[in-house]
């Protein structure tokens, strides 16, 4: 079964990557070997880190695509690319090399353990809304049929986050 979906990446702790851009790069080509298929990327976006801003900022970004497995399988497949390209979960919020968020799976709404869509959070981030709006304009927030260019104008977090050039 096909199911169209969109993840959300960021960092702002190259790791041992050259820069940040390079390993956003390396998290999409790993998107694409583990199955996600027809990927769409928008601009990279930098914005400053939350919700301590004294933390390095961050690149965002938001890929769509078609996934054929269910989104549990899928949401293995993302922590085990989090984990390929360095990321340590220490406290919460604090500076990362990767992650990768389930923001959409088919429209569907879920409350399981370790998965809830659409994310919970995404929809007041300017730097996931942003970025969603420049792949799919016409998406809608499954939970609230809220439009994303109206979420993205709404976003409490990540107010500064801007896209850039290159």
């Amino acid at each position: 079964m096909s199911t169209s979906v969109i993840i959300a990446l960021g960092s702002n702790d190259k790791g041992v990557w050259p820069d940040i851009r390079t390993l956003l790069d390396a998290a999409v080509h790993n998107l694409e070997g583990a199955g996600l298929n027809r990927i769409r990327r928008s601009r990279w976006w930098r914005s400053a880190a939350w919700p301590d801003p004294a933390d390095p900022p961050f690149l965002n970004g938001v890929v769509g695509g078609v996934w054929e497995g269910t989104a549990v399988e899928l949401m293995a497949a993302l922590s085990g690319i989090e984990d390929r390209l360095g990321r340590r979960r220490s406290t919460r919020n604090a500076p990362r090399t990767m992650d990768l968020d389930l923001i959409d799976f088919g429209g569907q709404v879920l409350d399981l353990p370790g998965l809830t869509l659409p994310h919970p959070r995404a929809a007041d981030r300017l730097f996931v809304m942003g970025p969603l709006a420049e792949i799919d304009p016409d998406w809608r927030d499954p939970a609230s049929g809220r439009a994303v260019s109206e979420l993205a104008a709404a976003a409490r977090v990540g107010g500064d986050a801007v896209p850039v050039e290159g």
